[in-house]
């Protein structure tokens, strides 16, 4: 059979037959179905390489105050966790303390600049009414009018300014996470943006690794890559690619990153990590290895098709595919998926296209 060996269809032609019947409209209050997802992963006779890396934090933020001042409180060392807003460091408040009083007592007497104009404006309306004063006295006494509304709306935009100072000049934590440096200390000076902090996001983290520019094409995003640390034992994590780079380095390699999956808590940003991928074979067209219980039989046309799970609908895409006899209980897809596809890898017969499902986890495959 061109599509798939006989055994794929037998194996799943059971399957389908038995719920053949329920690929109609959704009733009304359909639950939503768990699915156990399949990540496309293993490139037909790809071959297994290991690369050394680092793990560092999928998101490091540099921290600093946006007002100059002396640093009077430093709350937090490098290696601390911290909370969201938590205060990291202090300047000394007594200047804007002194700038949020004195833009007060500004705004206070523009705002009694404006009432004197005002009753000034009112009498003089009255006068030009009864033609006892230019035209030209009465437009400059309106002009002054306007020019101290002016200084109430500058009065009050320095007075903003001061409290927004004041509120700088207190230096907290933007998200959870854990101190990775510490570069100021107290009763000392920083200047505006200098690096305070540098912080690193709570359980984030990804392995960077440098991968020959000759094998870059044999990688793809959402690859998954087995992650291990001779430090911690108990690292024996999965991640999946998210970024590779566009440009080599002086070794003529190329930097690659890969997000890791529920990674334990004693692996810490600067440990050193191996990472094992699965490159995909030379020959391009020789598919990706799917399981059998991923695949139903097309009802009219004699071929297959598996279901695509759709992360931003939260739904399932019905695909044709096209392969050969693979290995095991696997198939190889020369046609339909990609790497990083999620599929679903079970109860394919009772699923439809465009249906709500959710995952049962969100891992890569064991």
């Amino acid at each position: 059979m061109h599509y798939f060996v006989k055994i794929a269809f037998g194996f799943t032609a059971m399957l389908f037959l038995s719920a053949c019947d329920n690929e109609n409209t959704p009733q009304q209050g359909e639950a939503v179905r768990a699915i156990k997802p399949f990540y496309v992963s293993e490139p037909v006779g790809g071959d297994i390489r290991q690369f050394s890396g680092s793990i560092e934090a999928a998101d490091v933020s540099a921290l600093s105050f946006n007002v100059s001042g002396s640093v009077i409180t430093v709350l937090v060392s490098a290696g601390e966790s911290v909370t969201k807003d938590q205060i990291l460091a202090t300047l000394d408040p007594e200047p804007f303390n002194i700038d949020v009083i004195s833009a007060e007592a500004q705004l206070k007497s523009a705002r009694a600049t404006v009432e004197n104009k005002e009753a000034d404006l009112e009498r003089q309306k009255e006068l030009f009414a009864k033609g006892w004063v230019t035209k030209a006295a009465f437009d400059q006494v309106q002009l002054a009018y306007d020019s101290a509304r002016n200084e109430v709306t500058l009065a009050q935009s320095r007075l903003n300014s001061a409290i927004r100072n004041h509120k700088n000049a207190t230096l907290r934590a933007p998200f959870e996470g854990v101190i990775a440096e510490r570069s100021i200390e107290p009763f000392t000076e920083i200047a505006t943006g200098q690096t305070a902090f540098l912080i690193n996001s709570q359980g984030a983290l990804e392995v960077t690794i440098l991968v020959p520019a000759k094998l870059i094409s044999r990688l793809a995003i959402g690859q998954p890559v087995s992650v291990s640390s001779n430090s911690v034992s108990s690292c024996g994590c999965e991640a999946r690619i998210t970024e590779i780079g566009s440009a080599a380095e002086v070794t003529n390699a190329v930097a690659v990153k890969a997000t890791l999956y529920d990674p334990p808590a004693a692996l810490l940003p600067g440990t050193a990590a191996e990472a094992t991928i699965a490159l995909a074979g030379q020959d391009s067209n020789r598919g990706y290895l799917v399981p059998l219980v991923a695949i139903s039989p097309a009802q009219a046309s004699g071929g297959a098709f598996v279901f695509k799970y759709v992360e931003e609908t939260g739904t399932v895409k019905k695909v044709q595919i096209k392969g050969t006899a693979g290995r095991d209980n696997l198939i190889a897809v020369t046609q339909g998926v990609e790497p990083g596809d999620i599929l679903a890898a079970a109860g394919v017969s009772f699923l439809r296209d465009g249906q709500k499902v959710k995952l049962l986890n969100n891992r890569a495959n064991p």
